[in-house]
């Protein structure tokens, strides 16, 4: 299964504060947000022999320090791969063997198109919302955070806000945002939806 989620801002205290989330602190919000993560993403099942579940981590997953952040990082179940978001920068700059070290690799910008029933989907993966994006007039979706919810959904548009303010601090598995996408009345906005 593959799941999406934003915005986890993992040892950041102040995000409580500005986002008005429900915890004492930091520490209070870091185990929520792992318990929320661990009780529906999966590892190998060595049973049936099934991959982990993938998960598309869009920018801003931690601000703690880096021992920390390791930490935390080898709780969290499944492969991840993290889109660089504005509060990722020194993670990735000063602390990547965090990352290399647990396979994980890092964009600033992820084109993906996975199996949904018979049928490929787009999906361009963005820490920042985009009003049109790579294939987005045929139908592409556009998956972000970075507003912590602020933005109004557009319902003309192929794109969702997969942060944890939005979705109850859980991350999102496709099939949730499938259905999502699926309710809107797409209309393409850019020159290629003219023709």
């Amino acid at each position: 299964m593959i799941f999406f989620t934003s915005d986890l801002h993992f040892g950041h205290h102040n995000i409580i504060k500005y986002c008005n989330r429900p915890f004492k602190d930091a520490d209070e919000m870091d185990e929520t947000l792992i318990r929320n993560w661990n009780e529906i993403i999966l590892e190998t099942d060595t049973k049936v022999f099934t991959e982990p579940d993938e998960v598309y981590i869009i920018g801003d997953l931690s601000l703690a320090p880096p021992e920390r952040t390791a930490q935390i990082l080898d709780r969290l179940n499944g492969k991840k791969t993290l889109i660089r978001g504005n509060h990722d920068k020194r993670l990735v700059k000063k602390f990547s063997y965090i990352l290399k070290d647990r396979g994980i690799e890092v964009f600033d910008l992820l084109e993906i198109a996975p199996l949904i029933g018979d049928k490929k989907q787009p999906i361009t993966l963005c820490h920042y919302p985009m009003k049109v994006w790579n294939h987005s007039h045929q139908g592409a979706w556009m998956l972000h955070g970075h507003s912590h919810g602020n933005l109004p959904d557009n319902p003309d548009a192929l794109i969702m806000d997969v942060g944890v303010d939005c979705h109850k601090y859980w991350p999102v598995p496709i099939d949730l945002i499938y259905h999502k996408m699926s309710e809107k009345k797409w209309k393409p906005v850019d020159h290629h939806g003219l023709r």
